[in-house]
């Protein structure tokens, strides 16, 4: 019996360390793809900035 919760608990704890792992991974994803839709819209501001300007000439 003590060796099943052994290997109960080893494998619930790789599922959990697995899960982590997982979670960590989406979160990096997510964290770069806000990274690159703000980068986008920084030049869509710069472009607007430009053509909005470009009656003053």
């Amino acid at each position: 019996m003590s060796a099943v919760l052994i290997v109960l608990g080893v494998l619930l704890l790789a599922v959990v360390v697995l899960g982590l792992w997982v979670a960590g991974i989406y979160n990096s994803l997510v964290t770069l793809r806000n990274r690159f839709k703000n980068a986008f819209a920084q030049i869509d501001v710069q472009l607007k900035r430009r053509y909005d300007l470009i009656p003053n000439l």
